[in-house]
């Protein structure tokens, strides 16, 4: 996430204990030696011995697969991206590119002057969550799939926001979204495929399916939409998944920004953030009623889903899965048990919010998206609650269970689901440091999730510190991991940190964490390789960025690490400004996509339109753009080594 909505998104009041006044929570910090100090008590013995044994069957890829070779990068106040030593960085796809639909490719035009219909045929702002899907192999060809999670409109526009329109108002919902592009690689590197029968723009005005136990459901209704099941767009699209059946999961994260609300917004709408002047960001009410929430209330509860898309169709419809709960979504990590399950973790990134999971009623069948287009429809979502000791549990949401009765405001599943937040409220589940994105080691199957911080944590009425999120307040953020017990789809795990991020040279405690290896704060992106290298990517806020507990990290970055070791190494540098973000890997594993958001961003968070390089001219020595960075190694060798 880039555009701090966490602050509005901050609607937990319940009366939840964060981890029901767990003590000791040093107890619970991993603070290195290796896998075996944690595996001993936390995972139990057995685990050890289980994973030597399919190491030594498989040439032990936990030692070889996971090993990390470059010169670590230094940190610098540098408006580029840097890249270790052997390595090449080189700029894809820049917001305002024409996402390569045949006949209908518009140049970007360097004033911002290009319209609201050209901006929907070119690629969207503040890239984010990527993923890869090969073509021919897969090593030199294929499908890229990103979303792009808002739009800074004092650069979008020429003026700005001086004054304002129904036509400005459609160009950010048409720069919001998903672009799907093709990518090759030639002689003089990767570059994008134009025209290609792949490329697709989705954006805030695109027709979407409504799917699982809330569709047809009565909060769901709208008078252009009696049905409940069909409804205009994506937008605030935040860290993404990628299915074991080949397709893009994207994740609407924090929608309640974009919506008028009433002068006095009943329980409901306050929970979710809902309130008078949110609409005043983004003033799409101007051109569409649909925004203010006093005259279509419904439409407010469409949106907080799991989108699912089909990368190689750009004739298929979205489809938004209900079953998979509703949340300020970030992240749908998805995995396979062993008996075929599929199995969605999601971080939601608002303070003091929860993590959550997703598992199907149904194996995966063979056949792709159209042996599996219900698979997220039938299953069951759980919310986590972090018990003391190192344990926890994974609670059912579910229509009758427990609190979650009709006298207690559920009427049925549909509403348990658009509920999602009032419904973990009663159940108890633990209240986080704005959980981002999840991952899934490939060799461990451990599950991590990124925490990226939280400075309302301790704040009078606030919840204080706890041993899931042991500082208060949380400038730094973390990274919390679990083990299941059993399969993917079980309900009890066990937990501990990999890191507390943080840099040992500041004089504040709170802020110093337990980092070995090159400092970090605020991680959000994650993702493990088939190897099972971690790639972390940094979030710091541009107005924190270069002061107080961040005075030695000026800029956000990437990094590498081996969860068994928990070492971090510093792999990129992004330019000022910027958030570092979405990555994906072709798979030879000699190419990187990491994409490069909002670089030059204003304290502000919106920019001057009568300065817009003020800060950076990163990528083409003008007006900042987003963009994808492809990054090989010189030799050709494989990333990370």
């Amino acid at each position: 996430m880039a555009k701090d909505f966490s602050g509005m998104e901050d609607s937990n009041s319940s009366a939840n204990p964060s981890i029901h006044e767990v003590s000791d929570p040093a107890r619970r910090v991993w603070l290195g030696g290796g896998l075996a100090l944690a595996a001993g008590s936390l995972f139990g013995p057995g685990l050890l011995t289980a994973c030597a044994s399919a190491a030594q069957q498989a040439t032990n890829p936990v030692t070889l697969g996971r090993a990390i070779g470059f010169k670590s990068v230094a940190m610098a106040a540098i408006d580029a991206v840097v890249v270790p030593e052997g390595y090449r960085a080189q700029v894809l796809y820049r917001w305002g590119d024409p996402v390569g639909i045949a006949g209908q490719m518009p140049a970007f035009k360097p004033d911002a002057s290009n319209t609201a219909a050209e901006q929907a045929l070119q690629a969207g702002m503040h890239h984010d969550g990527m993923a890869f899907f090969p073509l021919d192999g897969g090593t030199r060809r294929g499908v890229l799939a990103m979303n792009h999670e808002y739009t800074d409109d004092g650069m979008l526009h020429t003026d700005g926001v001086k004054t304002w329109s129904a036509e400005k108002a459609f160009k950010s919902m048409a720069a919001h979204g998903v672009s799907v592009i093709e990518v090759e690689r030639a002689d003089s590197g990767w570059k994008v495929v134009t025209p290609s029968r792949y490329a697709r723009r989705i954006t805030a005005r695109t027709p979407m399916r409504i799917a699982g136990p809330a569709a047809g459901h009565a909060m769901m209704k709208t008078a252009a939409d009696p049905s409940g099941t069909l409804v205009l767009g994506t937008f605030n699209n935040c860290a993404n998944g990628r299915t074991p059946w080949g397709t893009y999961l994207t994740c609407e994260e924090n929608w309640a920004g974009y919506f008028e609300g009433p002068e006095l917004p009943d329980a409901h709408q306050k929970r979710w953030g809902l309130r008078k002047g949110g609409g005043n960001y983004f003033r799409w009410q101007v051109a569409d009623e649909r925004f203010d929430a006093t005259k279509h209330p419904n439409e407010f509860n469409r949106f907080g889903w799991i989108v699912e898309i089909d990368p190689m169709d750009p004739t298929s419809t979205p489809v938004k899965h209900t079953a998979l709960g509703r949340a300020a979504h970030e992240g749908a990590a998805t995995a396979l048990t062993a008996g075929g399950k599929a199995v969605v973790y999601m971080g939601e990134d608002a303070r003091f919010e929860y993590i959550y999971k997703f598992v199907s009623r149904d194996a995966m069948k063979p056949g792709g998206l159209a042996a599996n287009r219900e698979l997220l429809d039938h299953g069951t979502l759980y919310v986590a609650r972090f018990d003391a000791g190192g344990k926890g549990e994974w609670l059912p949401l579910v229509h009758g269970q427990g609190p979650l009765t009709v006298a207690n405001g559920f009427a049925d599943q549909g509403e348990v689901l658009i509920k999602s937040r009032q419904a973990s409220d009663a159940l108890g589940a633990t209240k986080m440091d704005r959980p981002e994105w999840t991952a899934v080691d490939p060799i461990t199957k451990q599950v991590y999730c990124t925490l990226t911080n939280n400075s309302d944590r301790g704040k009078p009425d606030r919840p204080g510190a706890d041993a899931a999120n042991p500082r208060a307040p949380n400038t730094m953020g973390q990274i919390i991991r679990w083990q299941e017990q059993g399969d993917l789809d079980g309900t009890k795990f066990s937990w501990d940190h990999l890191v507390l991020a943080g840099d040992p040279a500041q004089p504040r405690e709170g802020a110093r964490g337990n980092v070995r290896g090159d400092i970090f704060g605020s991680p959000d992106g994650l993702w493990i390789d088939p190897r099972g290298v971690m790639w972390i990517q940094t979030d710091a806020s541009s107005s924190v960025m270069g002061k107080g507990d961040y005075s030695n990290l000026p800029n956000n970055q990437m990094l590498a690490c081996d969860p068994t070791k928990g070492d971090m190494r510093r792999f990129l540098v992004g330019p000022t400004g910027c958030e570092v973000t979405g990555i994906a890997m072709t798979s030879d594993l000699r190419t990187l996509f990491v994409n490069i958001q909002h670089p030059g961003e204003s304290p502000s968070e919106r920019s001057d339109p009568e300065a817009p390089s003020r800060f950076s001219k990163w990528p083409d020595g003008g007006r900042p753009r987003s963009a994808t960075v492809v990054i090989t190694k010189n030799d050709g060798g494989v990333i990370g080594t």
